[in-house]
C-alpha cells in the first residue's frame, strides 16, 4: 500500500480536488492538529521562476492576515523538494481552510441564472470579502464563479485572495498566458491593456460575475481571449434587464456602474457597491445613476434632432444604441458582432504577444479634464516625505498610506503606487492614497478592529509571527470589542515584533448633558454607550432658569467613568408653577330685622 505524501511533516496530501490554471488543489489532512485542509500546489513550470516564488511568499504571507467569515482562511505555507505531481524541484503550497460546498461556477453550471435576490445576496457577501482584503491592501485580481464557493449550508467564501496578485505582478512569466486564461471574461480594462490595477478591478470583475448570476451569460464573449480582452476595453455591454426582463432597473443601475470603463466612474470600493446591493434588496432607491430603458434611448442620425424611441421600435426592427440596425445573428446581434471582430482581430493576435497594451487605446480609461480639475502629480518612486510635499503643494491631501508587501526592494521606502492613479484628473483638495514599498523580511500588520475578540486578534497576529499585548481603552464600545492597534493597521513590522492591541474596558465617561433637550440627551447617552437611563423632574438645585423638560443635570455627574450597563438618572426641568389670583371675598347683605305685628286690642 502506497504511503500517503506528507508536506512540511504534516499536511498529508489526499485525493485532487480540482485543476487551475496555476495550481492544483488536493484534500488533506492536518495530522498535527487532526483537521481536514485544502493543499494547493503550484505548477511545476511557474515554481522554477525564483521572482515568481519569492512574490508568491510575501503575497501568500500577506493573505494569511485575511480573517474573514467570506474568506477562505490561509493557515500556511511552505515548500516541498519535489512536487505531488513527481517533478523534483522546490514547489511552494499552500495550506487553506478545506470548504465543503461547491463553487459558484458549478452552481450556475447546474441551476442557470439565479433569482435576483439570491444573486444580490451573494454579491453582496462577495463585496464584504473584497473590502475587508482591500483595506488591507490586497487586490485579488482574479474575481470569477470558479474562486467562490457556497457551502452546503448557503455561506459565501472567497478564494484565492494574494495569489492572483502574485500572478499578475510578474509580468514577464505570465502576462501572455494565465493572465488571460480561463479569466478572460472577467478581466478589468485595466488588466486587458496591462497596465497596473487596483481594488477598483475586483468592482468590475465583480460587475462581470453579478451579470452572470443575473443573466446566466457574462457581459462579454469571444473566440479567444484576446476578442473577450478587447470588448471590455471598447465594447459596451448591454443592460441586464435587456436579457432577463424580469430585473429591476436598481439592478441594471448597480451593475452597469460596476462595469464603467473608467475606474473613477465605478464604485469607488466595494463597500460602497455592497451598500448599493443592501439598498436594492431591501427596496431603497440605490445611490448608482440609472440606466435608461428601451423607451428612454434616443437615436440621433447624421447629425439631426434626436428622437424618442417607443417600446414598438425596439420590438419591431432590431437596432443598434446608436440607432443603426443591428447585424443578423441574435436578438442584439451579438453573434454579428463577434464575427466582425474576430476577423479585426486575427491581425491583433498576431502581435499581441509584442504588447496588447500598445494597441489598444487608453483614451477610454483616460479621466477627461474639466473646469478646475488637473493632472495628479506623478510620485511614484519618490520617498513618502517627497511626495507627501509634492502632493501638498499641489493643493491635495494625503490620505491613508498602506505599506506594499509586494514590492521589489530597489522600492523599499518608496511610493510604488497612488490611488487616484499618476495622470488622472483630480482637483483642489482631494485626498490621495499612497503605497510605499514595505522592507523585506517584514509582515503588514492586520486591521485588528475587524474581530471581535482579542483572543481572535491575538491569533492573527500570531500566524503572522507577531506578538499581540492587550491594553484596554474606555469607549462606547461593548466590553472586550477590539478597538484598533499601535503600531496601526497596514504598518510593516519586522516578525517577532510586539502589536498592541486596544480592547474595550466596557466602560466611559458620563457625558455633558446640561441644557439639552430630553431627545438630545438620549442621543448622546447612546453615543458613549449608555443605555440604560431614567428620566426624572426635579428642581434645578444650581438656579439654573431652564425651559420644562430641559436637562440641569445627572446622577452619577458629568465626567464620572462608570461602566456601561449604569444606570444614568437625568434630571429635567419641572413645569413653572403659574400665580394664582384668590377669588374676590364677597360681604353678604345684612339680614332684615323683621316689623312686629302689633296684637288687636281687644274692647271689653
Amino acid at each position: 500500500m502506497t504511503q500517503p505524501r506528507l508536506l512540511g511533516g504534516r499536511y498529508q496530501v489526499g485525493d485532487t480536488l480540482g485543476y487551475g490554471g496555476m495550481a492544483e488543489v488536493h484534500h488533506g489532512r492536518d495530522v498535527r492538529l487532526g483537521r481536514e485542509i485544502a493543499i494547493k500546489v503550484l505548477r511545476a513550470d511557474l515554481a522554477r521562476d525564483p521572482s515568481f516564488q519569492a512574490r508568491f511568499k510575501r503575497e501568500a504571507q500577506a493573505a494569511a492576515s485575511l480573517n474573514h467569515p467570506s474568506i477562505v482562511s490561509v493557515y500556511d505555507t511552505g515548500e516541498d523538494s519535489v512536487s505531488v505531481t513527481g517533478v523534483n524541484g522546490h514547489t511552494p503550497y499552500i495550506v487553506m481552510e478545506y470548504v465543503d460546498g461547491h463553487t459558484l461556477r458549478e452552481v450556475l453550471k447546474s441551476e442557470g441564472r439565479l433569482h435576483p435576490q439570491r444573486a444580490m445576496e451573494i454579491a453582496a457577501e462577495v463585496c464584504a470579502a473584497l473590502d475587508f482584503s482591500h483595506r488591507a491592501g490586497i487586490v485579488h485580481r482574479d474575481v470569477k464563479p470558479g474562486n467562490v464557493m457556497i457551502t452546503r449550508n448557503g455561506a459565501v467564501k472567497v478564494m484565492d485572495f494574494g495569489i492572483a496578485r502574485a500572478v499578475a505582478d510578474n509580468a514577464a512569466t505570465v502576462t501572455a498566458t494565465a493572465a488571460v486564461i480561463g479569466t478572460a471574461q472577467y478581466l478589468s480594462p485595466e488588466q486587458a491593456r496591462g497596465v497596473p490595477v487596483d481594488a477598483r478591478s475586483d468592482v468590475y470583475s465583480l460587475g462581470c460575475m453579478l451579470y452572470e448570476l443575473l443573466t446566466g451569460q457574462p457581459p462579454f464573449t469571444g473566440d479567444s481571449p484576446v476578442a473577450v480582452a478587447y470588448q471590455h476595453v471598447r465594447e459596451q455591454a448591454p443592460p441586464p434587464s435587456q436579457i432577463n426582463r424580469d430585473l429591476p432597473r436598481s439592478l441594471d443601475a448597480i451593475v452597469m456602474k460596476a462595469l464603467a470603463k473608467n475606474p473613477l466612474n465605478r464604485y469607488q470600493s466595494a463597500g460602497e457597491m455592497r451598500a448599493d446591493l443592501v439598498r436594492a434588496m431591501t427596496g431603497r432607491p440605490v445611490q448608482a445613476e440609472p440606466v435608461m430603458d428601451e423607451e428612454e434611448h434616443t437615436t440621433v442620425l447624421g447629425g439631426t434632432a434626436t428622437s424618442r424611441m417607443n417600446a414598438a421600435d425596439w420590438h419591431g426592427a432590431a437596432t443598434t444604441r446608436t440607432g443603426l440596425p443591428r447585424p443578423p445573428g441574435g436578438p442584439d446581434g451579438r453573434d454579428g458582432n463577434r464575427r466582425v471582430v474576430a476577423m479585426v482581430l486575427l491581425g491583433l493576435a498576431v502581435v499581441a504577444v509584442f504588447g496588447l497594451a500598445a494597441l489598444l487605446t487608453t483614451k477610454l480609461l483616460t479621466p477627461q479634464a474639466g473646469p478646475g480639475t488637473f493632472a495628479l502629480p506623478n510620485v511614484v518612486g519618490m520617498s513618502e516625505a517627497d511626495a507627501r510635499k509634492t502632493l501638498t503643494e499641489a493643493g491635495l491631501n494625503v490620505g491613508v498610506v498602506q505599506q506594499d508587501m509586494t514590492a521589489s526592494t530597489d522600492m523599499v521606502g518608496k511610493v510604488t503606487r497612488t490611488d487616484p492613479r499618476t495622470s488622472s484628473q483630480v482637483t483642489k483638495g482631494a485626498t490621495v492614497t499612497l503605497w510605499v514599498g514595505a522592507p523585506p523580511d517584514t509582515v503588514a500588520v492586520p486591521d485588528v478592529r475587524n474581530f471581535t475578540s482579542f483572543d481572535a486578534a491575538r491569533q492573527a497576529l500570531e500566524q503572522l509571527g507577531l506578538q499581540a499585548v492587550r491594553t484596554e481603552q474606555d469607549s462606547a464600545k461593548p466590553k472586550g470589542s477590539v478597538l484598533g492597534s499601535d503600531p496601526a493597521a497596514g504598518a510593516a513590522v519586522k516578525p517577532n515584533a510586539t502589536v498592541t492591541v486596544y480592547v474595550a474596558s466596557g466602560f466611559n465617561a458620563v457625558p455633558d448633558l446640561a441644557g439639552k433637550t430630553v431627545t438630545e440627551a438620549i442621543q448622546l447617552l447612546r453615543t458613549a454607550g449608555f443605555s440604560s437611563y431614567k428620566f426624572v423632574e426635579s428642581a434645578p438645585t444650581d438656579g439654573s432658569d431652564l425651559p420644562r423638560g430641559y436637562v440641569w443635570g445627572s446622577k452619577p455627574d458629568t465626567g464620572s467613568r462608570k461602566s456601561l450597563d449604569t444606570t444614568i438618572t437625568v434630571f429635567t426641568t419641572p413645569p413653572k408653577p403659574t400665580a394664582t389670583t384668590p377669588p374676590p371675598t364677597t360681604t353678604p347683605p345684612p339680614t332684615p330685622t323683621p316689623t312686629p305685628t302689633p296684637s288687636p286690642t281687644v274692647t271689653p
